[in-house]
Protein backbone atom coordinates (compact mmCIF):
# COMPACT_ATOMS: atom_id res chain seq x y z
CA UNK A 1 0.00 0.00 0.00
CA UNK A 2 2.85 2.39 0.59
CA UNK A 3 3.71 2.26 -2.76
CA UNK A 4 1.22 3.39 -4.10
CA UNK A 5 1.13 6.20 -1.67
CA UNK A 6 4.72 7.06 -2.59
CA UNK A 7 3.62 7.45 -6.60
CA UNK A 8 1.48 9.93 -5.05
CA UNK A 9 3.75 12.05 -3.26
CA UNK A 10 5.90 12.01 -6.39
CA UNK A 11 2.78 13.44 -8.16
CA UNK A 12 2.55 15.60 -6.04
CA UNK A 13 5.98 17.01 -6.00
CA UNK A 14 6.69 16.76 -9.78
CA UNK A 15 3.36 17.62 -11.44
CA UNK A 16 1.59 19.38 -9.13
CA UNK A 17 4.79 21.26 -7.79
CA UNK A 18 3.44 21.04 -4.44
CA UNK A 19 5.38 22.33 -1.23
CA UNK A 20 7.32 19.95 0.94
CA UNK A 21 5.28 20.50 3.79
CA UNK A 22 2.30 19.91 1.72
CA UNK A 23 3.73 16.20 1.12
CA UNK A 24 4.81 15.82 4.29
CA UNK A 25 1.06 16.11 5.19
CA UNK A 26 -0.21 14.27 2.58
CA UNK A 27 2.10 11.58 3.97
CA UNK A 28 1.32 11.42 7.26
CA UNK A 29 -2.28 11.51 7.27
CA UNK A 30 -2.15 8.63 4.46
CA UNK A 31 0.12 6.99 6.98
CA UNK A 32 -2.67 6.89 9.53
CA UNK A 33 -4.86 5.22 6.90
CA UNK A 34 -2.52 2.49 5.96
CA UNK A 35 -1.21 1.55 9.45
CA UNK A 36 -5.24 1.79 10.10
CA UNK A 37 -5.26 -0.92 7.36
CA UNK A 38 -2.70 -3.31 8.59
CA UNK A 39 -4.10 -3.95 11.90
CA UNK A 40 -7.25 -4.72 10.28
CA UNK A 41 -6.02 -7.21 8.00
CA UNK A 42 -5.67 -4.87 4.65
CA UNK A 43 -3.02 -4.94 3.03
CA UNK A 44 -3.73 -3.87 -1.23
CA UNK A 45 -5.36 -0.87 -1.65
CA UNK A 46 -7.98 -2.91 -4.18
CA UNK A 47 -9.21 -4.94 -0.70
CA UNK A 48 -10.40 -1.08 0.80
CA UNK A 49 -14.03 -0.54 0.64
CA UNK A 50 -16.22 2.63 1.10
CA UNK A 51 -17.46 1.09 4.82
CA UNK A 52 -13.41 0.63 5.84
CA UNK A 53 -13.19 3.99 5.12
CA UNK A 54 -15.72 5.20 7.79
CA UNK A 55 -14.84 2.86 10.05
CA UNK A 56 -10.99 4.64 10.08
CA UNK A 57 -13.01 7.95 9.77
CA UNK A 58 -15.43 7.25 12.70
CA UNK A 59 -12.45 6.15 14.97
CA UNK A 60 -10.61 9.15 14.19
CA UNK A 61 -13.51 11.62 14.88
CA UNK A 62 -13.51 9.40 18.37
CA UNK A 63 -9.80 9.16 19.34
CA UNK A 64 -8.32 11.65 21.54
CA UNK A 65 -5.60 13.88 19.92
CA UNK A 66 -1.97 12.86 19.48
CA UNK A 67 -0.31 13.56 23.18
CA UNK A 68 -3.24 12.73 24.99
CA UNK A 69 -3.54 9.74 27.66
CA UNK A 70 -6.42 7.48 26.23
CA UNK A 71 -9.09 8.07 28.51
CA UNK A 72 -8.83 11.88 27.63
CA UNK A 73 -12.25 13.27 27.40
CA UNK A 74 -10.47 15.65 24.07
CA UNK A 75 -11.30 14.56 20.75
CA UNK A 76 -9.35 15.02 17.30
CA UNK A 77 -11.02 18.30 15.99
CA UNK A 78 -12.76 18.72 13.21
CA UNK A 79 -10.10 20.29 11.08
CA UNK A 80 -8.35 17.01 11.29
CA UNK A 81 -10.93 14.99 10.33
CA UNK A 82 -11.38 17.12 7.47
CA UNK A 83 -7.88 17.11 6.62
CA UNK A 84 -7.93 13.30 6.41
CA UNK A 85 -10.99 13.04 3.96
CA UNK A 86 -9.22 15.47 1.73
CA UNK A 87 -6.22 13.46 1.88
CA UNK A 88 -7.87 10.11 1.04
CA UNK A 89 -10.14 12.24 -1.76
CA UNK A 90 -6.78 13.31 -3.48
CA UNK A 91 -5.52 9.93 -3.15
CA UNK A 92 -8.12 8.13 -4.31
CA UNK A 93 -8.67 10.97 -7.33
CA UNK A 94 -4.95 10.53 -8.40
CA UNK A 95 -4.68 6.60 -8.43
CA UNK A 96 -8.28 6.74 -10.69
CA UNK A 97 -7.15 9.31 -13.04
CA UNK A 98 -3.47 7.18 -13.23
CA UNK A 99 -5.61 3.78 -13.51
CA UNK A 100 -4.10 2.36 -10.60
CA UNK A 101 -7.22 1.31 -9.18
CA UNK A 102 -10.14 -0.13 -10.75
CA UNK A 103 -12.37 2.75 -8.77
CA UNK A 104 -12.79 5.64 -6.58
CA UNK A 105 -13.95 4.22 -3.11
CA UNK A 106 -13.84 7.34 -1.83
CA UNK A 107 -15.52 9.81 -4.39
CA UNK A 108 -18.66 9.72 -2.15
CA UNK A 109 -16.77 11.07 0.71
CA UNK A 110 -17.91 14.44 1.68
CA UNK A 111 -16.18 17.18 3.28
CA UNK A 112 -17.78 18.42 6.46
CA UNK A 113 -18.24 22.05 6.46
CA UNK A 114 -15.09 23.91 8.06
CA UNK A 115 -15.38 26.46 10.72
CA UNK A 116 -14.43 29.75 9.45
CA UNK A 117 -11.57 31.24 11.97
CA UNK A 118 -11.21 34.94 11.10
CA UNK A 119 -7.22 35.87 10.90
CA UNK A 120 -5.67 38.12 13.93
CA UNK A 121 -4.04 40.63 12.68
CA UNK A 122 -2.20 43.28 14.47
CA UNK A 123 -2.96 47.08 14.90
CA UNK A 124 -0.67 49.39 13.02
CA UNK A 125 0.27 50.27 16.63
CA UNK A 126 1.50 47.02 17.00
CA UNK A 127 3.28 46.92 13.67
CA UNK A 128 4.73 50.55 14.63
CA UNK A 129 6.18 48.93 17.74
CA UNK A 130 7.56 45.62 16.14
CA UNK A 131 9.24 47.18 13.19
CA UNK A 132 11.30 50.12 15.65
CA UNK A 133 14.61 49.46 14.72
CA UNK A 134 16.64 48.17 17.42
CA UNK A 135 19.70 49.17 18.96
CA UNK A 136 22.84 48.95 19.02
CA UNK A 137 22.61 47.94 15.41
CA UNK A 138 24.68 43.94 14.85
CA UNK A 139 24.26 42.07 11.83
CA UNK A 140 22.06 40.06 13.37
CA UNK A 141 19.64 43.05 14.47
CA UNK A 142 19.25 44.55 10.62
CA UNK A 143 18.99 41.52 9.63
CA UNK A 144 15.77 40.64 11.65
CA UNK A 145 14.52 44.28 10.65
CA UNK A 146 14.87 43.37 7.06
CA UNK A 147 12.69 40.00 7.67
CA UNK A 148 10.13 42.06 9.48
CA UNK A 149 9.84 45.10 7.16
CA UNK A 150 9.88 42.83 4.02
CA UNK A 151 7.51 40.43 5.72
CA UNK A 152 5.08 43.44 6.40
CA UNK A 153 5.42 45.51 3.26
CA UNK A 154 4.68 42.24 1.21
CA UNK A 155 2.18 39.97 2.90
CA UNK A 156 4.81 36.92 2.29
CA UNK A 157 4.35 33.79 3.67
CA UNK A 158 7.18 32.35 6.23
CA UNK A 159 8.42 29.78 3.80
CA UNK A 160 8.79 32.47 0.85
CA UNK A 161 10.59 34.48 3.39
CA UNK A 162 13.09 32.14 4.20
CA UNK A 163 13.67 30.97 0.29
CA UNK A 164 13.77 34.26 -0.97
CA UNK A 165 17.23 34.67 -3.11
CA UNK A 166 19.34 37.76 -4.15
CA UNK A 167 18.07 37.42 -7.65
CA UNK A 168 14.50 38.06 -6.40
CA UNK A 169 15.37 41.14 -5.01
CA UNK A 170 14.67 43.90 -7.73
CA UNK A 171 14.97 46.98 -5.20
CA UNK A 172 15.72 49.62 -7.70
CA UNK A 173 12.66 49.31 -9.27
CA UNK A 174 10.71 48.43 -5.68
CA UNK A 175 9.83 44.60 -5.97
CA UNK A 176 10.17 41.04 -5.01
CA UNK A 177 9.42 38.06 -7.43
CA UNK A 178 8.29 35.83 -5.42
CA UNK A 179 7.83 31.82 -5.89
CA UNK A 180 4.54 30.44 -4.12
CA UNK A 181 2.51 27.68 -3.26
CA UNK A 182 2.72 24.87 -6.36
CA UNK A 183 6.05 27.15 -7.84
CA UNK A 184 3.81 29.99 -8.78
CA UNK A 185 5.62 33.06 -9.49
CA UNK A 186 4.11 36.12 -8.57
CA UNK A 187 5.60 39.71 -8.45
CA UNK A 188 5.29 41.66 -5.14
CA UNK A 189 5.93 45.41 -4.62
CA UNK A 190 7.97 46.70 -1.54
CA UNK A 191 7.86 49.85 0.07
CA UNK A 192 10.42 52.45 0.47
CA UNK A 193 11.15 51.52 4.14
CA UNK A 194 12.04 47.74 3.38
CA UNK A 195 13.93 48.60 0.24
CA UNK A 196 15.89 50.80 2.81
CA UNK A 197 15.99 47.86 5.67
CA UNK A 198 16.91 45.89 2.61
CA UNK A 199 19.70 47.59 1.82
CA UNK A 200 21.25 48.49 4.71
CA UNK A 201 20.91 44.45 5.72
CA UNK A 202 22.44 43.51 2.13
CA UNK A 203 25.58 46.77 2.28
CA UNK A 204 26.16 46.15 5.97
CA UNK A 205 24.75 43.01 8.22
CA UNK A 206 24.90 40.25 5.40
CA UNK A 207 28.70 40.14 4.46
CA UNK A 208 29.19 39.65 7.86
CA UNK A 209 26.84 36.57 7.84
CA UNK A 210 28.25 34.77 4.41
CA UNK A 211 30.80 32.28 4.50
CA UNK A 212 32.40 30.28 1.19
CA UNK A 213 29.67 27.80 1.69
CA UNK A 214 26.39 30.26 2.23
CA UNK A 215 23.64 29.83 -0.09
CA UNK A 216 22.58 32.62 -2.53
CA UNK A 217 19.35 33.10 0.14
CA UNK A 218 18.87 36.88 1.28
CA UNK A 219 18.39 35.93 5.06
CA UNK A 220 21.10 33.92 6.36
CA UNK A 221 21.41 32.73 10.33
CA UNK A 222 24.54 33.92 12.39
CA UNK A 223 26.87 30.99 11.08
CA UNK A 224 25.80 31.57 7.37
CA UNK A 225 23.39 28.87 6.19
CA UNK A 226 20.20 29.89 5.18
CA UNK A 227 17.16 29.35 7.90
CA UNK A 228 14.76 26.75 8.99
CA UNK A 229 11.22 27.98 9.41
CA UNK A 230 11.15 27.15 13.21
CA UNK A 231 14.62 29.30 13.80
CA UNK A 232 13.33 32.38 11.88
CA UNK A 233 10.12 32.64 13.46
CA UNK A 234 11.45 31.97 16.91
CA UNK A 235 13.71 35.16 16.05
CA UNK A 236 10.95 36.86 14.93
CA UNK A 237 8.52 35.86 18.30
CA UNK A 238 11.68 36.85 20.32
CA UNK A 239 11.79 40.70 18.38
CA UNK A 240 7.97 40.60 19.11
CA UNK A 241 8.67 39.87 22.90
CA UNK A 242 11.76 42.94 23.20
CA UNK A 243 9.26 45.50 21.34
CA UNK A 244 7.10 44.62 24.21
CA UNK A 245 4.03 42.79 22.28
CA UNK A 246 2.21 40.41 24.89
CA UNK A 247 0.10 38.76 22.12
CA UNK A 248 1.10 35.73 20.55
CA UNK A 249 3.01 36.35 17.59
CA UNK A 250 2.14 33.18 14.86
CA UNK A 251 3.77 32.82 11.36
CA UNK A 252 0.78 34.25 9.33
CA UNK A 253 0.06 37.14 11.28
CA UNK A 254 2.12 39.61 9.72
CA UNK A 255 1.12 38.56 6.70
CA UNK A 256 -2.43 38.96 7.80
CA UNK A 257 -1.83 42.41 9.16
CA UNK A 258 -0.70 43.22 5.75
CA UNK A 259 -3.75 42.04 4.13
CA UNK A 260 -6.13 43.75 6.48
CA UNK A 261 -4.20 46.58 6.28
CA UNK A 262 -4.20 47.10 2.46
CA UNK A 263 -8.54 46.45 2.43
CA UNK A 264 -9.06 49.00 5.46
CA UNK A 265 -7.39 51.57 3.20
CA UNK A 266 -9.26 50.77 0.23
CA UNK A 267 -7.25 48.46 -1.73
CA UNK A 268 -9.56 46.21 -4.09
CA UNK A 269 -9.69 42.68 -2.80
CA UNK A 270 -8.72 41.32 -6.70
CA UNK A 271 -5.67 43.35 -6.02
CA UNK A 272 -4.50 41.71 -3.04
CA UNK A 273 -5.97 38.25 -3.62
CA UNK A 274 -3.06 38.66 -6.32
CA UNK A 275 -0.51 40.15 -3.77
CA UNK A 276 -1.10 37.43 -1.44
CA UNK A 277 -1.31 34.36 -4.44
CA UNK A 278 -4.40 32.86 -3.77
CA UNK A 279 -5.75 30.65 -6.48
CA UNK A 280 -9.20 31.26 -5.34
CA UNK A 281 -11.06 35.01 -4.37
CA UNK A 282 -12.78 32.67 -1.72
CA UNK A 283 -9.54 32.44 0.49
CA UNK A 284 -9.37 36.39 0.15
CA UNK A 285 -12.75 36.85 0.85
CA UNK A 286 -11.87 36.16 4.86
CA UNK A 287 -10.45 39.40 4.99
CA UNK A 288 -13.93 41.34 4.48
CA UNK A 289 -15.27 40.07 7.69
CA UNK A 290 -12.41 41.34 9.62
CA UNK A 291 -12.80 44.57 8.31
CA UNK A 292 -16.54 44.60 8.46
CA UNK A 293 -16.38 44.22 11.99
CA UNK A 294 -13.89 46.96 12.68
CA UNK A 295 -16.63 49.51 10.58
CA UNK A 296 -18.92 48.09 12.90
CA UNK A 297 -16.87 48.91 15.61
CA UNK A 298 -16.17 52.67 14.17
CA UNK A 299 -20.18 52.95 13.62
CA UNK A 300 -20.76 52.25 16.99
CA UNK A 301 -17.89 54.27 18.47
CA UNK A 302 -18.81 57.19 16.23
CA UNK A 303 -22.35 57.41 15.12
CA UNK A 304 -24.48 59.82 17.46
CA UNK A 305 -27.47 56.99 17.05
CA UNK A 306 -25.58 53.99 16.78
CA UNK A 307 -26.35 53.03 20.49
Amino acid sequence: MQALVEDFLQYLRHERGQSEHTQKTYAALLGKFTAWAGAHGITDWNQVRWNDLMAFLQQERERPPAGEPDNSPRRLSGESVYLEIAALRAFYRFAEDEKLLPANVAENLSLPRRWMRLPKALTQAEIEKLLTPENPETPGSLRDQAVLELAYASGLRLSELKNVRLEQLHLEAGFVTVVGKGNKERVVPVGQKAVAALRRYLDVARPKLVTPRSPGTVFLTGRGTPFASVTLWLRIKNRARRAGLTRNITPHMLRHSFATHLLEHGADLRVIQELLGHASIGTTEIYTHVTGNRLREIHRRFHPRAE
